[in-house]
């Protein structure tokens, strides 16, 4: 495919280091609303911790002019491009029912900029339709041309997964789509320019959102089965993990583990899904039961604790309690729809004292988004409970093993201790 400018909407966990890749071979405009996200990137700076200042200044260019990759806040600086690839959010309202600002916003910049012959490819996680029934009218009210005879639009969703350094963006196999015949195959030579691992072209846009929205979906079901368990064994007496491990001794045991399901995605997709059966009159009942288990376990684990500490003798109100670790998954800063809040919430609301440590997380977004000051120090306290919430390398070491003593109870959220002193797991 010839070069051409390419516009990146939202860098992000998605965005950037799409961004970063395109921009080897393409004129690349990496567009944010986030002032200081832009500013940050300009000086090699990724606080998600995805890309390193090496691999972003490698590729940046100061001015809009030549392959590589300008950064900008200034929407005057996409136009003129040929390809728009959306990456915004596309989180959950309160109500647990799809949040499209991000992406309606997104398009609307867009059209305003729109001319002959671009194509707008979105890759934002959606329910089966979106595109075509959300975002091309935006797109269509706003250049005032008209879909797939003036612009024309694809769908590649998104594959990301945080702090996964193996698993990154070109070695993973990319879903493509296309308004027509002619334009998904546009799409899919322009993927394929950069995906090392191929591209699977699917036969319309709303086969490739729904793939998407079905891969996490599956996800969740499957770990809420496991939770499921979890809560069952837990009052039968019987240990979790154990009945598991004989059951994967059959070849073809699936073998899920139970945990919290946070994140921006396996928690967040199959609302999409659900809300998309729904107006079209079916009550999606799997899909909805699992949510109701999964979004119960940081409850059920905060009150574990707490009858752990009772049947230990100790006195709950004004008790010390160490959490360690806030983020939705190990190893990555990302603390988007997070179930540790819900264990701290639990704890709480008995009367006693909880002290959040993480050195992964961002302090100011921990604040902003939760109401916690992160604490610096974990010997400040003598804790009476420690939960090891989020499995981090660094919370093996022997610092944090030291904590893992007989006079207190530890309870191993991820199993990831080897100790006899573990009072509890999931």
């Amino acid at each position: 495919m010839k070069k051409m400018k390419i516009a990146i909407i939202g860098l992000g966990y998605v965005g950037l280091p799409l961004a970063l890749e395109f921009s080897k071979k393409y004129q690349v405009v990496g567009f944010d609303i986030n002032k200081q996200r832009i500013e940050q990137l300009k000086n090699g700076i990724d606080k998600t911790k995805e890309r390193s200042s090496v691999e972003i200044q490698k590729v940046l260019n100061k001015d809009s002019i030549g392959n590589g990759l300008f950064l900008t806040n200034n929407v005057d600086f996409i136009k003129n491009s040929v390809i728009y690839i959306v990456t915004v959010p596309t989180p959950i309202t309160f109500a647990k029912t799809p949040d499209l600002n991000p992406l309606i916003s997104a398009s609307k910049k867009i059209g305003k900029v729109l001319v002959n012959g671009d194509i707008v490819i979105y890759e934002s996680t959606v329910y089966p339709g979106c595109t075509e029934e959300v975002c091309v009218p935006i797109l269509e009210n706003a250049s005032g041309l008209v879909f797939n005879k003036d612009f024309f639009c694809g769908y590649s969703p998104e594959r990301i997964n945080p702090g996964d350094k193996i698993n990154t963006l070109t070695k993973i196999k990319k879903v493509t789509s296309g308004s027509n015949t002619a334009i998904a195959k546009k799409v899919d030579e322009l993927y394929k320019s950069i995906i090392t691992a191929g591209t699977h072209l699917a036969s319309s846009i709303k086969v490739a959102e729904a793939s998407k929205v079905i891969e996490n979906a599956q996800r969740d079901v499957n770990i809420s089965f496991v939770n499921e368990l979890a809560l069952i064994f837990d009052r039968i007496g019987i240990d979790t993990n154990e009945v598991l491990e004989a059951a994967a001794t059959k070849w073809n045991f699936l073998h899920y583990k139970p945990g919290l399901v946070g994140g921006h995605c396996i928690s967040v997709d199959p609302y999409y899904l659900a809300y998309k059966a729904e107006e079209l009159g079916y009550h999606p009942a799997v899909l909805l039961s699992g949510r109701r288990v999964n979004d119960q376990m940081g409850q059920f684990v905060g009150t574990k604790v707490i009858k752990l500490m009772i049947n230990k003798g100790f006195v709950i109100k004004h008790s010390n309690i160490l959490l360690l670790g806030i983020t939705f998954k190990e190893n990555c800063p990302d603390i988007r729809n997070s179930k540790i809040i819900d264990i701290h919430t639990e704890l709480l609301s008995y009367g006693a004292n909880v002290d959040v440590y993480d050195p992964i997380a961002d302090k100011d977004e921990v604040i902003d988004q939760f109401d916690i000051n992160l604490i610096e120090d974990i010997k400040s306290f003598d804790y009476d409970a420690v939960i090891f919430a989020v499995a981090h390398h660094n919370f093996l070491s022997e610092e944090f093993q030291d904590l893992v003593i007989d006079n207190r109870i530890i309870f191993d959220l991820k199993n990831m201790l080897n100790s006899p002193y573990v009072d509890g797991r999931l």
